[in-house]
């Protein structure tokens, strides 16, 4: 067994057959697409405050750590040096994209068939995303009303942000599996961070917010859902990468 934040440089078999089978996925970047909704959200924001607005792919680079992070990346440097100010920008923000979650966000080509399959196979599936707690919920709710997810798990004050661990051993003491038994699947260097402190492997896709280069160190690269369902369900090696 993978120990707690220790990466071996060897060769482990992604599963073992004695156990539940758990799939951790992101969301943002991951499942859905959903930077439009992210982006517009922060654009009327800002145009409310009269502030500079960005174009959508800026938003790219924003996200991935956590709603009070992508508000400040989105404002001006003295702007966002004034805490005060970010709090009640992040009020409006959450407050608009409340109720405009999604309005553009769909699933990446594939996914749908993705989550089915494994699900179909018998793998755990469950969610660990920086996004707002009701935003998770309500977006894998819409996207995916037939799949029983162990957990659905976003950014609330009861667990700190990935890449700490805390929302993945959550999840894994829910399923009842071990890290021998867990792997995760995400877009961002902080994704692989997170698998990286939790000692487990980690799959990330190309077709999310990051370029490729920041995914290098992760454990496999997947460029379409196929790749992911053929990584896992063979029960393949997944060598795992030193830090």
């Amino acid at each position: 067994m993978i120990q707690k934040g220790s990466v071996p440089n060897c060769i482990i078999c992604i599963f073992a057959a004695d156990m539940d089978r758990l799939v951790i996925f992101d969301l943002d970047g991951t499942l859905l697409n959903t930077i439009a909704d992210l982006g517009n959200a922060a654009n009327h924001t800002l145009a409310e405050l009269g502030l500079p607005q960005h174009n959508l792919d800026e938003y790219r680079l924003m996200v991935g750590n956590g709603m009070r992070k992508l508000i400040e990346r989105a404002l001006p440097a003295d702007k966002a040096a004034d805490d005060a100010f970010v709090d009640s920008t992040l009020a409006s923000f959450l407050s608009y994209y409340a109720e405009h979650i999604d309005l553009y966000t769909r699933p990446y080509p594939g996914i749908p068939e993705l989550i089915s399959t494994l699900s179909a196979q018998g793998y755990r599936l469950a969610v660990a995303s920086n996004k707002i707690q009701a935003g998770a919920e309500k977006l894998i709710a819409k996207f995916f009303p037939d799949t029983d997810f162990v957990a659905v798990m976003g950014n609330s004050p009861k667990y700190p942000l990935k890449p700490d661990t805390a929302l993945v051993e959550y999840i894994m003491d829910k399923a009842g599996t071990d890290r021998a038994h867990t792997i995760m699947v995400g877009d961002s260097g902080t994704d692989i961070q997170t698998a990286r402190n939790a000692g487990i492997p980690v799959i990330a896709v190309s077709w999310g917010f990051r370029p490729r280069h920041e995914l290098t160190i992760a454990d496999f690269i997947a460029d379409d859902t196929s790749q992911v369902i053929a990584r896992i369900s063979a029960g393949d090696s997944l060598e795992v990468k030193p830090e």
